[in-house]
């Protein structure tokens, strides 16, 4: 095959795909990050551990990198338009990087060991766990709308 035959071949991804394998290699580079901050507090702590939010933070953001590609999967073979599955995409991504975000705060303060602690029955985060539940599973189910309608 010669070289301008390959460059035709070269898969062309949608804006929508593009942006969130962007997303999928920001949360991974920051997960590679925050095991840095876990290995310094692993060495510095007279038990050899980091703080648990420190370590949930960058177990959960190497979790979240991966589950973007599969996003970015299910967003690259979606029917629908990539206004829509952008905005599925964002949705689901704004609750991860909330989650980090939160993980990194408790792991920078060490202030709980469980950030539930204490919040049963409390509105607010009950409103929050609801709505990061109705965003993520209902972002997820229009990418996998898409992808069933447009593959079946």
């Amino acid at each position: 095959m010669g070289e301008t035959e390959m460059v035709t071949a070269a898969i062309e991804l949608g804006i929508d795909t593009r942006i969130t394998l962007t997303a999928a290699g920001l949360l991974f580079i920051l997960a590679l990050l925050l095991g840095v901050w876990k290995y310094q507090q692993i060495r510095t702590s007279p038990d050899a551990t980091a703080h648990i939010y420190v370590d949930i933070a960058h177990r959960a953001t190497l979790l979240y990198s991966f589950a973007t590609l599969l996003l970015a999967v299910f967003t690259e073979l979606s029917a629908w338009p990539s206004a829509v599955n952008l905005a599925a995409d964002a949705v689901l991504l704004i609750f991860f990087v909330a989650a980090i975000a939160a993980y990194i705060v408790h792991g920078w303060r060490q202030d709980t060991t469980n950030q539930f602690h204490d919040q049963t029955g409390k509105s607010g985060t009950h409103i929050a766990m609801v709505a990061l539940i109705v965003g993520e599973v209902g972002g997820f189910l229009v990418l996998f709308t898409g992808f069933l309608a447009g593959q079946f």
